[in-house]
């Protein structure tokens, strides 16, 4: 199995630090609003942003060590989750097509993303996060490649009409 680099870890913390921060400016906003509550409005938004901030902190190390992924023969296998563990098995044969992405931070931390898209039902992508560039670029030229040669013969469509 395949772990993300570690690098993603810093991605996942930003995204904590913004939603942190949101929270406890609206948490600060409100409570300046409320006359009934004697606290004042910069504890309490200080208080909310720290206790999200720990909390998402813990969460980001335990999304990290969950993470992996395998391309199998046939198959592309993910588990990940922290509260809840996801198994995902993608067969080769329901890969529609696959992307390459790379947000702003990612290009700056040198990182990519891979997502696998399928035929099937709504939403049903899977995104590998936190590849190295390189790696991302390897890992969707094989998933590709892999795709295609699971593609049915002409004359394997059964009885299509």
């Amino acid at each position: 199995m395949e772990r993300l680099d570690s690098r993603v870890r810093v991605i996942w913390l930003f995204r904590v630090l913004v939603g942190a921060a949101f929270v406890g400016g609206i948490a600060a906003v409100l409570t300046g609003f409320l006359d009934r509550i004697s606290l004042s409005p910069t504890l309490a938004g200080g208080g909310v942003f720290a206790v999200l901030l720990v909390l998402g902190t813990i969460h980001v190390v335990l999304r990290y060590r969950a993470w992996a992924f395998e391309v199998r023969e046939d198959t592309l296998y993910i588990e990940r989750g922290v509260l809840v563990n996801v198994r995902t098995v993608v067969p080769f044969v329901r890969v529609q097509h696959v992307d390459s992405r790379q947000g702003p931070l990612q290009r700056l931390l040198g990182l990519g993303s891979v997502v696998v898209y399928t035929a099937g039902s709504r939403g049903a992508d899977v995104a590998i996060p936190g590849l190295v560039a390189g790696r991302a670029d390897d890992v969707q030229e094989s998933l590709r490649r892999l795709a295609i040669e699971s593609e049915p013969e002409t004359g394997d469509a059964g009885d299509a009409v």
